[in-house]
């Protein structure tokens, strides 16, 4: 069983999505079933066919939910240590920039916001690595290399 690494509020995030998909979403999606089945012929009824859909959709991420939320491990924060970790955020400079990433587990990934996951390539290089240590991360165009300056 894979773990899920989440921040405390990503973990409350996810139980309230939960909690909505099990009650409000389930009963509308099952209202507008009920209401599309009075159409008649179900083999030519769009509006049954998209109630269908949206439920399997809808029970779906309640699998997911259920899966993250059994598996869920929450990152300790403000704990400063000398090694990159979960929750960590880490001060690199890459080739004249600097750039400052947080190592966070994947359902909270957001690159565009500086969030990289542990198992993204960055992220899993960074893992252990300590200030003055070099992450290098090999990609289709070739070697970059991630010089650690802080952690934080």
């Amino acid at each position: 069983m894979d773990k899920y690494y989440v921040t405390k509020e990503r973990l409350e995030e996810l139980k309230a999505e939960y909690e909505n998909l099990k009650t409000r979403r389930r009963r509308e999606v099952a209202e507008r079933l009920k209401n599309a089945k009075e159409f008649g012929d179900l083999s030519e009824n769009s509006e049954y066919t998209e109630a269908k859909e949206e439920q399997e959709q809808v029970e779906r991420r309640i699998f997911e939910l259920e899966d993250i939320l059994k598996s869920a491990a929450i990152i300790k924060e403000g704990d400063p240590s000398e090694q990159v970790r979960m929750g960590s955020t880490v001060t690199v400079k890459v080739g004249d920039a600097i750039v400052v990433y947080r190592v966070v587990g994947s359902e909270e990934t957001k690159p565009e916001e500086g969030k990289i996951s542990n198992e993204s390539p960055l992220g899993a290089v960074l893992l252990g690595k300590r200030v003055g240590d070099s992450a290098v991360v090999k990609m289709p165009s070739g070697e970059k290399s991630y010089k650690i300056t802080k952690i934080e």
